[in-house]
């Protein structure tokens, strides 16, 4: 069962808003015709069920979702490679979740990761699905 709402007509946005990729994002977020929600991990917490349903919705491990040398990692961490399970990767994100990677859009069931700002744009397409489009029109 999945713990994040899911609606084909809204976009949600997981993102950071004390990182400029976060932020960037936001601002083309804003301009999508479709219903908007941002979630800014700066102001809001998720839990760990969320995190890795976020992961598993965009078919990577939970460690990828964690930039391992955002300054704040690095300073807890360390600048060698770090070695953790999962249950761990998980409270990394929860203590630092200015550390993760990227922003992540959720549209309905599919999850996008947002490595630049202008990715976001092609979720902003217009749906043309059903609409009688002029050069499928059959000639009478």
């Amino acid at each position: 069962m999945s713990v994040l709402s899911k609606d084909k007509n809204q976009v949600k946005l997981y993102y950071h808003s004390g990182n400029s990729l976060g932020k960037q994002t936001l601002g083309y977020a804003k301009a999508t015709e479709k219903a908007f929600m941002g979630i800014d991990l700066a102001k809001e917490s998720i839990t760990g069920t969320q995190w890795a349903e976020l992961a598993s919705g965009l078919d990577i491990r939970i460690s990828d979702l964690i930039d391992t040398k955002h300054p704040d990692f690095k300073k807890e961490y360390g600048n060698d490679e770090v070695v953790m399970d999962e249950h761990d990767w998980l409270k990394v994100l929860e203590k630092y979740p200015e550390a993760m990677a990227f922003p992540i859009a959720v549209v309905g069931t599919h999850f996008h990761a947002v490595h630049n700002p202008s990715d976001f744009t092609r979720l902003l397409e217009p749906d043309s699905a059903g609409l009688e489009k002029p050069y499928n029109k059959q000639k009478k």
